[in-house]
């Protein structure tokens, strides 16, 4: 494999200057107040595909020789790298073929094809992004065409490199934190190359979801690791196996890794959309989700830079995001109870369980028996997290039969 450089970063910087935008270092009062230090966000969400994955996908394109692009290119992604390599096919004038896991949001894939037009072809190729990668590997194998990975090649993480090489530029202070989001490692191996050579003070810390912690996994085994298993709701940060070349920079250069619930990370998405009028998608709300996590001794009255890497999230994820956000936050309460076959059943466990402030948010029963009790699934929302003490001291009090769900998500997801 061919390195990663300083100097291979600032070349991409040049070939990237007409092509992406110089996103801004937003200094966020509401965060460093209540963090306690400054907080400034590095908004590649405003890139013109709202995420940073036009940089190195560009980059890559635009390196190809004559010969190799007249075969065409081809891309495995959950969208973000998707939407970059569309878009330089169409700029550059290269056909181009995508493959894509079936859990790529609708939106991410409109967006392909509205960058691409008629210079992509969008293929749909199992059920993670691990799929996609192989049935793109066997079409370049089979077709001749050049494979654009989403992070393992030196010119793609060259490009994402050009993030912190803005970040160095736009800051007129010390950074002395840097938050970065980690997929498959593109963007946290550039980045920390740059601030490796220009700012090897600054404290790196990558984030994960913990649900696909690829990285980490990495790191404590001293080898590249692929997992077994992923969670693919940060869709775009859900990777089984980390880049080799990535991997081995990032295990240098990293100084701390934090892996991130994905409840939190929805409970950020909210916030953000709330508080600031901010749209991410779950992955680029990880690095503040990781900074909620954080020592905030460690931090406090430094200088905290955190990456938002993208704002491609589909409006028709937002009901799952609340889901996950207030069953993370234990607002959220799911309840197997046997009511009793009788009229005013029902009646009794509201006025006699619930809350002033507690409300029944689901509730799903059928009659299937004549048995004396029948089950029924009982969602619960709370307005304080510690009134659930209660709930379960009335249901045993008044002497309902039930199962608490929210112990097992599995089979709570099969009853719904």
């Amino acid at each position: 494999m061919n390195p990663v450089t300083f100097e291979g970063i600032n070349t991409a910087s040049q070939v990237l200057s007409d092509v992406t935008n110089f996103t801004p270092l937003q200094f966020n009062e509401q965060l460093s107040e209540d963090y306690g230090c400054n907080v400034y966000l590095k908004r590649e969400d405003l890139q013109p595909v709202r995420s940073y994955k036009i940089r190195g996908a560009y980059n890559k394109i635009f390196s190809l020789t004559e010969e190799e692009k007249s075969r065409g290119v081809v891309c495995a992604s959950a969208g973000n790298h998707a939407q970059g390599v569309a878009f330089a096919c169409k700029k550059l004038g290269i056909k181009g073929t995508i493959f894509i896991p079936s859990t790529t949001p609708a939106q991410k894939i409109n967006r392909m094809k509205l960058f691409g037009k008629e210079m992509v072809e969008v293929v749909v190729s199992g059920d993670t992004y691990d799929d996609a990668f192989k049935t793109a590997s066997d079409y370049c194998s089979n077709k001749g065409a050049v494979f654009v990975h989403p992070f393992d090649d030196h010119k793609v993480i060259e490009g994402q490199g050009t993030v912190g090489k803005e970040i160095l530029e736009a800051a007129n202070f010390p950074v002395d934190f840097l938050f970065l989001p980690i997929g498959g490692g593109g963007l946290s191996a550039g980045v920390s190359t740059y601030f490796g050579r220009k700012s090897p003070e600054t404290k790196i810390i990558g984030t994960e979801p913990e649900g696909a912690p690829s990285m980490l996994t990495s790191i404590q085994n001293y080898k590249n690791t692929i997992l077994e298993e992923i969670d693919g709701f940060v869709d775009g940060a859900a990777v089984k196996k980390v880049g080799d070349l990535t991997f081995a920079i990032c295990q240098k250069n990293l100084d701390e890794m934090l892996l991130v619930p994905e409840g939190r990370i929805c409970t950020t998405i909210l916030n953000l959309y709330n508080n600031e009028g901010i749209v991410v998608e779950p992955a680029g709300a990880m690095t503040l989700a990781a900074l909620s996590l954080y020592d905030k001794e460690k931090i406090k009255g430094k200088n905290v830079v955190c990456v938002v890497s993208g704002g491609n999230n589909d409006i028709m994820r937002t009901a799952e995001i609340k889901e996950r956000s207030l069953i993370y936050e234990g607002l959220k309460h799911y309840f197997m109870i046997q009511f009793p076959q009788r009229p005013g059943a029902l009646k009794d466990f509201v006025s006699k369980i619930l809350g002033p402030n507690d409300d029944i948010a689901y509730f799903q029963f059928t009659k299937k028996n004549n048995r004396e009790n029948g089950p029924a699934v009982v969602g619960i929302e709370l307005k304080n997290p510690n009134d659930l003490s209660e709930i379960f001291e009335r249901l045993k009090e008044n002497r309902f039969k039930y199962n608490y769900l929210n112990d097992n998500l599995d089979l709570l997801t099969l009853l719904m």
